[in-house]
């Protein structure tokens, strides 16, 4: 995860300069189990080398010298995980001075969005899964990754009300149901639905369409659609130095 020299010892290492790193929490919804609560969800890799080895923690790893640190995110996570994230954000410089155990370490943290086609899909790899974001195994992460987490759960709640959040985590098409259940992974807690819909269809950022969600037994709902006008701030730019 660093480029630091195998041949320093633990005293030499502490000494060099920061290794630089890119780490990145890839967000998704679960469809909740029997009827239950949609589930935000992670890819988490485990670790099988020196520090925390066997742990889980995000996907990432070094950064190139000839590529910017989105770039390096984007290549990192390819690698990692097989994913290809279309929203790709630069979250927080995670820097603390003892947060590896062996030398220096500096991470540059991204955040992305998963649509729910994506979710679930990674390389077949046994130490590549899926874990809900409640799931007691991540208590525990490498490093300071928990933290990371938890940041990254943060911003996205402060950014619940832009409507390219649902557009990520949804696709191109959703029912009004659909997205009040993402509000809900996201905030924790459940949501009035008269008092949602009353909310988002007052909205501009969402509009309906003519098209209906087939195949339920009762009175199919309508299908709406993120109505977000000129550049997509939220899109991945890889190309663009950071």
């Amino acid at each position: 995860m660093s480029s630091v020299p195998g041949w320093a010892n633990v005293n030499e290492r502490r000494n060099l300069p920061p290794a630089l790193a890119v780490s990145t929490v890839i967000l998704g919804i679960r469809e909740g189990e029997d009827g239950g609560p949609d589930k935000l969800c992670l890819p988490l890799v485990r670790r099988i080398r020196q520090p925390h080895a066997g742990m889980w923690a995000l996907p990432g790893g070094p950064v190139e010298p000839r590529e910017s640190l989105g770039q390096a995110a984007s290549r990192n996570l390819a690698e990692t995980t097989g994913l290809r994230p279309s929203y790709l954000e630069q979250l927080y410089t995670f820097g603390d001075i003892d947060r590896s155990p062996t030398h220096r370490l500096v991470t540059i943290a991204y955040f992305a969005l998963l649509n729910a086609d994506q979710v679930g899909a990674t390389v077949q790899d046994e130490n590549v899964a899926w874990f809900d974001i409640d799931d007691p195994q991540i208590a525990q992460m490498a490093f300071d990754h928990r933290k990371i987490v938890d940041y990254a759960l943060w911003r996205l709640r402060n950014k619940t009300e832009y409507g390219q959040i649902a557009h990520r985590l949804l696709g191109e098409r959703f029912t009004l149901a659909a997205l009040r259940g993402v509000y809900e992974a996201i905030l924790g807690r459940r949501l009035d639905p008269a008092n949602f819909r009353r909310t988002l269809k007052s909205t501009a950022s969402i509009e309906e369409t003519d098209e209906y969600l087939a195949g339920g037994k009762h009175r199919p709902p309508r299908l709406y659609r993120y109505a977000g006008h000129g550049r997509d701030p939220l899109q991945v730019d890889t190309e663009q130095n950071n």
